[in-house]
């Protein structure tokens, strides 16, 4: 199963960071950078405001998809996300599969001032730490992947820090874990983690299982912005593929905003 084998990796990659950098040192340089109240929370804010908001993607690769983008001016692309009037940006950073990186998260962050996530496979606290330093404003952390009182230990760090968290589910009890452990933001994968197989419907059948006052974000196989008709009630949508495959993103957000009427 690829989720299992992005969970070990991610592991595998944690353990060497602690090497360069230990985990005391890291905690003691998110804490001073969460000391900035006016970045808290920032993504959560952004997607609370009226009308549908949108998360664009920059991301090199999948492993559903294999290379999805082989010219790859990941600088260029998030300041045209910016410029086109995206909400949020969200960086892969994974490596093997999505070919992703912390420096480019970095670099990007340096370049845009919209709120970042950075969009990894969360699985020790180490990582949440790395995300507030390297100038996140929220982090992944996906059901599939953690226990839901782990979930819930990961919020609990990731408020102290002043961090959104995406908490991206895919079935039923998954919203409910992760509505039980006080996740104010919720996504739904249309995509199954698990075979990476694609249900547009999911996140329209799960809308109802989140609480009002939640945000809700739809996520994975939105390609047209006819497709925003399934996630009306949506306050979110992340997209990725079906904008990097575009040579004009500026033009292709703006039919989806409009399509969302936001």
């Amino acid at each position: 199963m690829i989720l299992d084998e992005l969970a070990a990796y991610a592991k595998e990659r944690v353990a060497a960071a602690r090497k360069a950098i230990p985990e005391d040192r890291l905690r003691a340089l998110a804490q001073e950078a969460s000391s900035d109240a006016s970045r808290a929370f920032r993504f959560e804010k952004a997607l609370r405001k009226p009308g549908m908001s949108f998360i664009c993607e920059v991301k090199k690769a999948s492993p559903s998809k294999g290379v999805i983008a082989e010219d790859f001016p990941y600088v260029e692309i998030a300041r045209e996300y910016e410029a086109a009037g995206a909400d949020c940006v969200s960086v892969l950073t994974e490596p093997r599969w999505f070919l992703g990186s912390d420096d480019i998260f970095r670099e990007i962050r340096q370049a845009i001032r919209l709120p970042m996530l950075r969009k990894d496979f969360t699985v020790d606290p180490y990582q949440i730490y790395e995300a507030k330093v390297m100038g996140a404003d929220a982090v992944l952390l996906i059901c599939a992947l953690l226990p839901a009182h782990v979930l819930g230990q990961y919020l609990s760090l990731c408020d102290s820090l002043g961090l959104s968290a995406l908490v991206e589910t895919h079935d039923e009890a998954e919203v409910q874990d992760a509505v039980r452990a006080g996740a104010r933001i919720i996504g739904v994968n249309n995509r199954n983690l698990k075979d990476f197989s694609v249900d547009v419907s999911t996140a329209a059948r799960l809308r109802k299982r989140v609480p009002e006052g939640t945000v809700f974000v739809a996520e994975s196989g939105i390609r047209t912005p006819q497709d925003l008709s399934l996630f009306a009630d949506a306050d979110a949508a992340l997209i990725g593929e079906a904008l990097m495959r575009s040579d004009n993103k500026n033009a292709l957000l703006a039919s989806f905003r409009e399509a969302a009427g936001s």
